[in-house]
């Protein structure tokens, strides 16, 4: 099996630096857990775990909670504007973008309660990214454009889902643009780039 490399600039270093951050943002928080038929008592408030692309048991998300999960959605490769310059001088080149949904869960015996630690932990999180979306990891960036968009997941039934809450925040992100290679040097099985053009570029006063 390939290893990850948990440093890349793609959707997968995404994840790792977003489960980085959520880490440092929202690990001050210690919610309920709920107890165990393995417990011997009643277990202690903890952090939010947070996990990435699926739980590692989705029938047993109730054994996870308080949680966390980072799923990348979709995401999107083409060219477009580079915000630089005006008419002519309007650059255009690759741009990628990526669209993560961030599921919230947490636990609690009071309702009400429950259904304000959940608001309270999906807040720690959009105040962080509001603070800090410049660059996530020195890599990645929010895309503010778009905004963050957030949802409490409604009560069905009775009691809904109770005495779990769940809710979700659906965030896009900007990724390092994709350098494309020159297809027809590469085809004759020259490098991509001609040595001697960039040289004159570094020799040129």
């Amino acid at each position: 099996m390939q290893a990850v490399n948990l440093h890349n600039e793609t959707k997968v270093g995404l994840l790792y630096a977003l489960k980085a951050f959520t880490e440092k943002a929202t690990g001050e928080m210690l919610l309920p857990v709920k107890r165990q038929s393995k417990d011997e008592k009643e277990p202690a408030p903890r952090a939010a775990s947070v996990f990435l692309a699926r739980l590692p048991d989705m029938q047993s998300f109730e054994k996870k909670a308080p949680f966390i999960l980072h799923q990348v959605v979709t995401g999107e490769d083409g060219i477009g504007n580079v915000n630089k310059g005006t008419g002519m001088q309007i650059r255009r080149e690759m741009q990628s973008t990526c669209v993560v949904r961030s599921v919230f869960c947490v636990y609690c015996k009071d309702e009400q309660e429950g259904g304000l630690l959940l608001l309270n932990l999906m807040e720690e999180m959009r105040m962080a990214l509001l603070q800090y979306p410049t660059m996530l990891n020195k890599v990645f960036e929010l895309d503010l454009n778009e905004g963050i968009s957030q949802m409490v997941y409604p009560e069905t039934e009775e009691r809904g889902t109770a005495p779990f809450y769940l809710g979700e925040m659906v965030t896009q992100w900007k990724l390092p643009t994709i350098k494309r290679l020159d297809g027809a040097r590469v085809a004759q099985g020259l490098p991509p780039t001609d040595p001697a053009t960039v040289l004159r570029r570094i020799e040129r006063p």
